[in-house]
């Protein structure tokens, strides 16, 4: 796991838009610089948020819009295709202050799930809500609503073409998952997670990303958690409540205990990666791919982003 330095951090925020096969002779490089942009944007959005006093609740939704309105990532507009060409979304928020959370899945007309997700946390009396009904919910709260074809495109339904027709696509090429995890200046921790999912996803399949526990988790007791990779591998071993629990109960050290699950989830045949923060300002991530895109920054050191698994 590749960390930063907990000595006086004040705030720490980590993204990341996607685990695979990023090397720097495959067709993934021809998106690097705007992939770059993209990361370094989500940070700074949630940065902005950290440095001046917010939540890192608020750091982590920030971010994460800022990822789901980039068409490069796989969430929100630039989603993959289901096999009957639609998209469905997929979103979680938790709250390490308070174990508060808040997901969709299957939404199909709500800009920015991730602000659904924590207006379900907010406002309403349950965690998880789907499909129509958490469109329903959107608009009853004001949220922006979008037509599907604005989530759509053309490289997307390239993808899918391609993939049923089997041409070329590999869609285990890139588990496009985007996430932030965050640390605020009271020590709180937030987890935030979007996802179009897999491309050609059929009978309403649900990853792990909008899955509390599994893809996104935060505990101020351990640390907060976004997962990225083969969804189905991640809820088998609750990835992020693995995590924490190995932090809170087995008194593992931040780093320690990533990359204990990355080991895990490689000896399962799981391929992806985690972001991860803890209270005292420690943040980094662990990925078995060949690279994923991640950034980091803190309050005493530039953003760095990256992609390869060599940086």
């Amino acid at each position: 796991m590749s960390q930063s330095d907990p000595a006086e951090q004040r705030w720490t925020i980590v993204v990341h838009g996607g685990a695979g096969t990023f090397l720097r002779d495959s067709p993934a490089a021809q998106h690097e610089a705007a992939a770059r942009a993209g990361l370094a944007a989500a940070l700074e959005a949630g940065a902005a948020h950290l440095r001046s006093g917010g939540t890192a609740l608020d750091a982590v939704e920030a971010a994460v819009r800022v990822l789901e309105d980039d068409p490069l990532f796989n969430a929100g507009r630039g989603s993959v295709f289901t096999w009957d060409a639609a998209i469905e979304l997929d979103a979680a928020i938790m709250d390490g202050a308070t174990l508060e959370a808040g997901a969709v899945s299957g939404v199909t007309t709500t800009r920015n799930p991730v602000s659904l997700a924590r207006t379900v946390m907010r406002e309403s009396d349950h965690v998880l809500l789907s499909g129509a009904g958490a469109d329903a919910f959107a608009r009853e709260y004001g949220l922006e609503q979008a037509n599907p074809s604005w989530f759509a495109t053309a490289e997307r339904r390239r993808q899918l073409d391609e993939l049923k027709a089997g041409t070329g696509f590999d869609s285990a090429m890139k588990y496009g998952t985007v996430g932030a995890v965050a640390v605020d200046m009271a020590g709180n921790v937030a987890a935030a997670t979007s996802t179009g999912g897999l491309t050609a996803k059929r009978w309403g399949r649900i990853g792990d990303s909008p899955l509390i526990g599994a893809g996104t988790y935060a505990d101020n007791r351990a640390c907060a958690i976004s997962c990225t990779g083969t969804g189905e591998y991640f809820i088998r071993l609750a990835a992020g409540h693995e995590i924490a629990a190995r932090m809170r109960i087995g008194g593992e050290r931040i780093d320690a205990a990533a990359d204990a699950l990355i080991e895990e989830l490689g000896a399962l045949g799981g391929l992806g990666g985690v972001i991860v923060v803890s209270p005292d300002g420690s943040g980094g991530w662990a990925f078995n791919t060949a690279g994923m895109y991640r950034g980091i920054a803190t309050h005493d050191s530039p953003p760095e982003v990256a992609i390869y698994g060599d940086e």
